[in-house]
């Protein structure tokens, strides 16, 4: 009985999700343990199965500098961010399109799923320009092969999705000048949800969500809009490295995506827990 009550809590979001486009950025821990990254194609091919398009985003930092490590690459860093040089963007390139972009277009295959792996540069996918980050003195910084997203060429992820496809995406765009950018896998989420019109974009991450303080459990927040963002970076209460994934949400958002949610990935079956049941798994944002 425990298990029909579950399956009829999650009938509605079936019905109501039936047909829609979810963006998922796929990254963090998951990505490294066996268990978790197992527990996440289910999901996803259950998502799939039930009538979702799904179109996949995935980072892989750890993986880059643990190759960066293997090479014994100088990397250069200011101000605690790394310099992508054109021998960095190269292993940068070869991790993010090559082993985590296949090895993920394999296993949702096997599930009988129809996927394929892209790179952001394929068909021009997605078209950036150079970022200039900014440094403590409010100097720029050159970061190098660092990019933003310009533009998204929905066509191509329109065509795969229409023919029952799962694109999976790798954050390595192309440049308007011929050159190659490697850019932040929620920022290329967050473009291509918004580009789509996406229904929902979910960021899988290493924190349940957003608290306003991280060290007090009782003070997550499982919903905030785009006002109260503002005004919680404006305030402290959002900072350091929330700040640009608080963003990503609201150009999300801006652009045209449904929802946003952010979920913990280290939570077995969280896309799961998140989308079918009432309670949810974590912090969603809205307009």
């Amino acid at each position: 009985m425990n298990r029909a009550e579950i399956l009829i809590e999650a009938l509605p979001y079936i019905k109501q999700f039936n047909g829609k486009t979810f963006v998922i950025k796929y990254g963090g821990s998951v990505m490294e343990n066996e268990v978790l990254k197992k527990k996440f194609i289910e999901d996803v091919a259950l998502l799939k199965l039930v009538g979702i398009n799904i179109v996949i985003v995935h980072g892989g930092g750890k993986r880059i500098n643990a190759m960066l490590d293997k090479v014994d690459l100088d990397v250069k860093f200011i101000q605690g961010q790394r310099v992508t040089d054109e021998d960095v963007m190269q292993v940068v390139e070869m991790v993010l399109s090559g082993s985590v972009n296949k090895e993920l277009s394999a296993c949702l295959s096997a599930h009988g799923i129809h996927a394929v792996g892209l790179s952001g540069r394929d068909s021009n996918l997605l078209i950036a320009e150079k970022k200039i980050a900014e440094g403590h003195d409010g100097e720029p910084l050159d970061l190098g092969y660092v990019g933003t997203i310009k533009k998204v060429n929905t066509a191509i992820l329109a065509d795969l999705i229409n023919a029952d496809y799962v694109p999976i995406i790798s954050p390595v765009a192309a440049g308007e000048n011929g050159g190659t950018y490697n850019v932040n896998a929620d920022t290329a989420a967050g473009a291509i949800a918004g580009a789509l019109g996406a229904e929902k974009l979910i960021l899988l991450s290493d924190i349940k969500g957003l608290y306003k303080d991280i060290n007090d459990e009782s003070s997550f927040i499982s919903h905030i809009d785009i006002k109260t963002t503002r005004e919680y970076i404006e305030n402290g209460i959002i900072a350091g490295g929330m700040i640009p994934k608080m963003q990503c949400c609201m150009d999300a958002l801006n652009d045209g995506a449904g929802q946003v949610a952010i979920i913990d990935g280290r939570v077995e079956h969280s896309l799961l827990i998140e989308l079918f049941t009432h309670a949810g798994s974590g912090t969603m944002v809205t307009r």
